[in-house]
């Protein structure tokens, strides 16, 4: 203490202040444990559910023997998630460790800079949090972005040569497929995250002072050399994205055509070239930054870089295009648009489209079907979509049975010949059950299965419009031979059901409702090889975590003989063992070996197909079958322009077995595939010929082949610029209140210049415009053959018929609207066609319009239609009342189709419609001598019955009706017994009733 410092004479000595009060503080409470402990439970069950899912998937694929799908997928996944977790962490945390330790030691506090100075005070606290939590952060998105991409990298990887070579570049077809998709992602991937690392480094350059703005002073050579070589890279980078650019252009869709055109060739092209050493000069003046120590080169390279890109990549080829190519634009185009158009055929399969001009009759003659003949049986009554109704009512049996609300066309061998079979599964339906659904015990271990499955003849109707039955009733009839009923796995199977044995004690599954039975059941316990063993209590603790299920651990129902079967339904276990098709809206059952089988199409598809139109899946596969029915989906998988059916894929119903079989081996994609996934899928050979006999060409494939085709069937470039010739797909006339395509139809038929019919697929074109006329007709060869591991030799051929510009042929919307406004008789009616429909609209009754079938045969085009009648009530089914047929500007209706063939005819069509017929009775007719009066009598009390039935329902007095119909069912078997032995029973032409109760 200096002298000056004491206190003087003349200072006294100041009294000692009192020291300043502290503000009282708050008292901080001490945190207590249950925040970290809930943090920790949350951990913990967060990891146990992961863990838990991912060991049931693990157990899933080893109980189907596809281990090696789960173990390429998820193994990929991982190595492209470490890298994009390494790449992008690794170079944000780079960039703010280098900033951070290339700091300035001294950054003079000024009033621009200020600011900083509190940010930097802000973020100290945080900074060591922040340095590993914003790389971690963002290499968390880095890595679930790379890791979305293994599907494109297993092809890249894996990829197989087309065999053809672009005619721009000269490169495989590959390339564009695979190649360029990969070089792409990757691209991407490391702009993103060039741009993440340099956006880290500026900032925490800037807000320690090494990055200054212009004019506010000088940044320091650390932040000039670390942002420099990151510029470079990115600008490096996205030189490499104009060059991928070029070959992008093979794939860029325009209003005229896909792939490149004459302003691509002639401007964009060279532009990019431009563009790609514009971006490696810049990156040039972003390492001279480095010795100038100044920004300027690298700004005025990217200002020149982003105007050229303008100008150059932007404004010349709109030059071009608008300058040179719109005024000439027929002619300049014209060879690229041929380059799109069989490209298009190609990719579509559409390259073998057999085309023949077809010169429809329009007048019908006495006779005029005699050489179509054997085509007539096969005309298919039996619409699957209105039926399904019918067999619910008829064969679901129990509530808990059901059947899908779309069956399926197939056919097989009965009695020696060939027939159309509508069929359809009896599943199982957990709604139906006694008390509802919501006892986990019934519907999860006692109901889990149905049974069996019903099949109707679809060109054969039951005096009273019903279906005629080949296979029907629990058990079920052996027509199509002995088979395995049990349905543990289909379209409407539970998510998942615990079956097995439990030692010492009885079958739990209800197998069937069985009357002879003291509980009016019979029970069984699943023998089937599928499913996963859930014995053990880490097991059952697995799934309990899986399906947020305690019973698993609780319930005596779970045993050491125990099994879950889980991911039932076809399409998704196909989807999982074959994560790269596409699949086929509709699988179908077949009896094969004694076993029914689900038979699922899969489709290998690609949007990178070069100069291929694309399509949009969803779009071209909906129709009026996947906009009202829920077990019938549309594509739902985006745009492609190239699709081959490559796999037919079986799900066995009892064990649930998937096999992948090879359908077009010679598909690159799909041999690219199956070397990502080894041993994965079988060879064509060893497809069974019992299998192969219900193969079938794929609904889904054609729809997208027909509508492609609407367009491309016009093949040369200068009548497809014009547009004029191109057509559409008709709306269903049978859906009046919406407008939603026709679907396509299964039919047995013989196309013009074929030898004898054929099981085919078929659709019908019309003009675009307002024109409803036929402009033409495209079947496919259906069948696949009966010969093992070897397709029939026609099978996949397209066949169409193309009419003459100036036919004036009605199209399914005019026939229908002539139908529904028919004022024509039919032998045995007192109405008229349109009275019967409206009559039937108005007593209480509902019209169901039927599938509109197209035939071209007697020269000309038959169309048909079957009518269905039900009561206008929840429990009503409908039934087959009247077949119309049209031909030309003729229409003819009767209760059978040959009275309407021979109406439409002249009184003979000179065919033998056999099968169709609906004489024979829902059963076959039993062996006899014969009984005259016996018979006479029988038919007079069928008469009777049915006319007292009429009377009631006149009247509306369904009680009577009722009566009546069972008085006409007991007449009509008293018939068939007195018929002689193989004969028949022709019942009177009376008048159908108007409704069904």
């Amino acid at each position: 203490m200096s002298d000056s410092d004491w206190p003087t004479a003349d200072q006294p000595e100041e009294p000692a202040r009192p020291a300043p009060r502290r503000p009282a503080q708050p008292r901080v409470a001490r945190r207590g444990p249950l925040i970290p402990t809930l943090i920790i439970v949350g951990v913990i069950v967060l990891l146990a559910a992961s863990l838990a899912g991912l060991w049931t998937d693990i157990l899933w694929y080893d109980s189907v023997g596809f281990a090696g799908v789960f173990t390429t997928t998820v193994l990929t996944r991982i190595v492209l998630g470490v890298l994009g977790f390494v790449l992008v962490a690794g170079l944000v945390f780079a960039s703010l460790l280098i900033a951070y330790r290339q700091r300035p030691f001294y950054v003079p506090v000024t009033t621009s800079n200020e600011s900083l100075e509190q940010y930097r005070e802000a973020i100290e606290p945080v900074r060591r949090v922040a340095l590993f939590g914003i790389p971690a952060v963002l290499g968390i998105l880095g890595a679930l972005a790379a890791s979305g991409q293994w599907r494109t990298y297993l092809a890249w990887r894996n990829q197989v040569p087309f065999g053809s070579t672009d005619e721009q570049f000269g490169r495989d077809l590959s390339f564009f497929v695979f190649t360029v998709p990969w070089l792409q992602a990757m691209i991407g991937f490391l702009t993103m995250s060039l741009i993440a690392a340099f956006v880290a480094a500026a900032f925490t350059h800037y807000v320690y002072g090494g990055l200054q703005l212009p004019g506010r002073g000088q940044s320091t050579r650390a932040a000039i050399a670390h942002l420099a070589v990151l510029g470079a890279v990115l600008a490096l980078v996205r030189a490499g994205a104009y060059w991928v650019d070029r070959y992008a252009l093979a794939t860029k869709q325009s209003k005229l055509m896909t792939g490149i055109g004459y302003t691509d060739e002639h401007a964009v092209l060279p532009t990019k070239l431009i563009l790609t050493v514009a971006c490696v000069i810049v990156a040039g003046l972003f390492l001279a930054a480095i010795f100038t120590q100044s920004w300027r080169l690298p700004i005025i390279g990217v200002g020149l870089l982003v105007v050229t890109s303008v100008l150059v990549g932007g404004i010349y080829p709109a030059i071009i295009q608008s300058v040179r190519v719109n005024p000439s634009e027929k002619s300049l185009e014209a060879r690229y648009l041929q380059r799109n158009i069989d490209a298009t055929r190609m990719a579509y399969g559409l390259d073998g489209v057999e085309p023949q001009v077809y010169r429809a009759k329009t007048e019908a003659s006495s006779g005029q079907l005699r050489n179509d003949s054997a085509t007539v049986p096969g005309i298919r009554l039996v619409d699957p979509i209105v039926v399904a109704p019918t067999f619910r009512q008829l064969q679901a049996l129990k509530n808990f049975y059901t059947f899908p609300d779309a069956l399926d066309v197939d056919r097989y061998q009965i009695d020696g010949k060939e027939s159309d079979i509508v069929i359809g599964v009896r599943e199982l339906a957990l709604g139906g059950i006694p008390g509802g659904p919501g006892n986990w015990l019934n519907d999860h271990t006692v109901y889990t299965h149905g049974f069996g499955l019903v099949a109707a003849y679809g060109n054969r109707r039951g005096v009273d419009g019903q279906p005629v039955f080949a296979v029907r009733n629990i058990p079920p009839t052996e027509t199509l031979g002995k088979f395995e009923p049990r349905i543990y796995f289909g379209e409407q199977s539970p998510d998942y059901s615990i079956v097995g044995g439990l030692p010492g004690k009885a079958p739990r599954e209800l197998d069937y409702p069985d009357d002879a039975s003291p509980q009016g059941q019979a029970n069984t316990t699943y023998a089937g090889s599928g499913g996963v063993p859930i014995g053990s209590f880490l097991r059952q603790a697995a799934y309990a975590v899986k399906y947020r299920e305690f019973n698993f651990l609780l319930s005596d129902a779970v045993g050491s003989g125990s099994k879950i079967l889980d991911h039932r339904t076809p399409l998704e276990r196909v989807q999982r063992v074959a994560p790269w098709l596409t699949l086929d809206g509709n699988p179908y059952p077949a009896v094969v070996d004694g076993k029914v089988l689900w038979i699922v199409d899969g489709y290998t598809t690609t949007a990178n197909y070069p100069y291929s139109a694309l399509e949009s899946l969803s779009t071209a596969t909906s129709d009026s079958t996947t906009a009202n029915v829920r077990s019938v989906t549309a594509i739902r998988a985006g745009q492609v322009n190239y699709v081959r059916n490559s796999v037919k894929a079986t799900v066995d119903a009892y064990d649930g077995t998937v096999h992948l079989y090879a359908w077009d081996e010679a598909d690159p994609l799909l041999r690219t595939w199956s070397r990502a996934y080894p041993g994965t899928v079988e060879p064509l050979s060893a497809i069974s010929g019992s299998l192969m006999s219900h193969l079938r060409y794929p609904e889904d494939l054609f729809k997208i082949q027909r509508l492609v085709l609407s367009r491309y069937h016009v093949t040369d470039a200068l009548s497809f610029y014009s547009k004029q010739d191109y057509w559409r797909v008709p709306d269903d006339p049978a859906q009046s209140d919406q407008k939603v395509f026709q679907p396509p139809y299964y039919l047995t038929l013989a196309m013009p210049g074929q030898p004898k019919p054929s099981f085919s697929l078929t659709t019908t074109f019309m003009p675009t415009g307002d024109r409803q006329v036929l402009s033409g007709f495209l079947a496919v060869d259906a069948d696949a053959g009966s010969v093992a591991g070897q397709k029939a030799p026609g099978f996949g051929t397209l066949r169409l018929l193309e009419l003459p510009r100036d036919s004036n042929i009605k199209g399914p919307g005019q026939v229908q609207n002539d139908i529904n406004s028919s004022n024509d008789n039919s032998p045995g009616f007192s109405l008229t066609l349109s009275q019967f429909l409206n009559n039937n609209r108005q007593q209480g009754s509902r019209v169901t319009l039927g599938n509109l079938l197209t035939l071209p045969v007697g020269g000309g085009l038959l169309y048909v239609q079957p009518i269905y009648v039900s009561a206008n009530t929840t429990s009503a089914y409908p039934l087959s009342r009247v077949t119309v047929a049209a031909f030309g500007d003729k229409l003819a209706w009767s209760d059978t189709l040959t009275g309407a063939l021979d109406g439409l005819f002249g009184g003979t069509s000179g065919a033998s419609p056999g099968d169709s017929d609906p004489g024979s009775g829902p059963t076959p007719p039993p062996s006899g001598s014969g009984d005259d009066a016996a018979l006479a009598a029988a038919l007079a009390d069928m008469k009777k019955a049915f006319e007292e039935g009429q009377s009631a329902l006149a009247k509306g007095d369904f009680t009577a009706y009722g009566e009546a119909q069972d008085r006409l069912k007991a007449a009509l078997d008293k018939a068939i017994a007195a018929a002689p032995k193989g004969g028949s029973v022709t019942i009177p032409s009376t008048p159908p009733p108007t409704a069904t109760s």
